[in-house]
Order: C-alpha cells, then structure tokens, then sequence
C-alpha cells in the first residue's frame, strides 16, 4: 500500500503553483523525485499532460484524505468489521485510490524524461490520434497511449502493442500492416493524423 503524502497540502496542489499559467512563470524551489517533474516548463504539450495528471492526483488525494475517511468512519460504527461489506468496500477503493495515486506519480516521472520534441511531426507516436479504414471501408480510430492507459474498446492502443508498433512514424496515406496473433494479416489505410503537437 502506498504511504499518503506528508501534512500542509498535496504533493499536487503544492506543485500547481509552480505550473506555468498565462501570467507568466515563477522559479520552482529545490525539489527531488517525482515532484521535480510538475515544476516541467519544457513545452505546452508536455506541460497539459503534467497538469493534467496533476489534476487527477490533486482529485485522488481529495477522496483519499477526506471522502474516504468518513465513509470507513461510517462503516466502523456498523459493527462487526468481519461482516461488514461497506467497510470492506471502502477499505479495497482506499487501496485502489492509494495504487492509482503511486502509478499516476511514476507516470509523471515518465514524462519528464520524454523529450517531446523528438516525437516526430506528421509521424504517428505517442499521443497521434490515428482514423484507419479497414478492408472493408469500415473507419476505425485509434490514440496511441501509454500501456497503463491502453483499452481497446475505447480505442486507446499501447505504443507497445502489435498494432501500436506497426503504426509508429506512419503518415496520412500509408498502409499498416498488422500480423493477427493466428498468424494472419490486417490491412489498414491511414486516412487522417493527429499528432500530440497538433492539439
């Protein structure tokens, strides 16, 4: 289980001030491991992505600090623990809240390491919202993500994934070839690209 950060606010809400916004930017203070990565001034992509992981941290810390300790209070006062499902129920979404918070922080760890510059232009990479017409004439779309994020149902896609790597540095009018785990082939046809440094 992952250890709640330290009294006098969040490691999220702390860093916010430090974020760059329209009224300029301030100098970060001496800061070490994951937290060094909100004070990223590097490019607007890099820091929307930052913020917005910040966010969600900020958001996660909320419920852990506050919402959830009323709900187990709550359930404690039901009796019998070993019985009792809301304090269970509680228990196991502290414990998710505290693992998203810890996965959440590696990934911004992750990203301040990514020079996004490099992340080619008119090339799919990471972040490259990708339409994809099949052999059928059926349109498929696709965002390339990091593995934690990848749901395929939703459309996110891995970098890492069979389909996410014959996409790599892929441009408007391409085929993409990708092998089926049976041994087979699909055919796509990239008809429309949107890199990260296009929204």
């Amino acid at each position: 289980m992952g250890r709640l950060p330290p009294e006098g606010g969040s490691h999220a809400s702390r860093a916010a001030q430090w974020l760059p916004s329209s009224g300029g930017r301030h100098s970060p203070p001496q800061t070490r491991g994951w937290k060094a990565a909100l004070f990223c001034y590097d490019c607007g992509v890099k820091d929307r992505i930052l913020r917005k992981f910040g966010d969600e941290i900020a958001q996660l810390e909320r419920e852990l600090k506050t919402e959830l300790p009323k709900e187990i209070k709550r359930a404690r006062e039901l009796g019998d623990l070993r019985e009792n499902a809301e304090y269970q129920a509680a228990k196991e979404r502290q414990r998710l809240v505290e693992a998203r918070i810890s996965q959440l922080a590696k990934r911004v760890s992750e990203i301040s390491l990514m020079n996004l510059d490099r992340i080619p232009h008119g090339k799919v990479g990471f972040g490259s919202t990708v339409d994809l017409k099949d052999e059928s004439g059926q349109t498929i779309v696709y965002r390339l993500v990091m593995p934690e994020d990848a749901n395929a149902d939703a459309g996110l896609i891995s970098t890492a994934s069979p389909i996410g790597r014959s996409l790599l540095n892929k441009e408007e009018g391409d085929e993409v070839v990708v092998k089926t785990p049976n041994g087979g082939e699909r055919h796509f046809l990239v008809v429309k690209l949107v890199t990260i440094h296009d929204e």
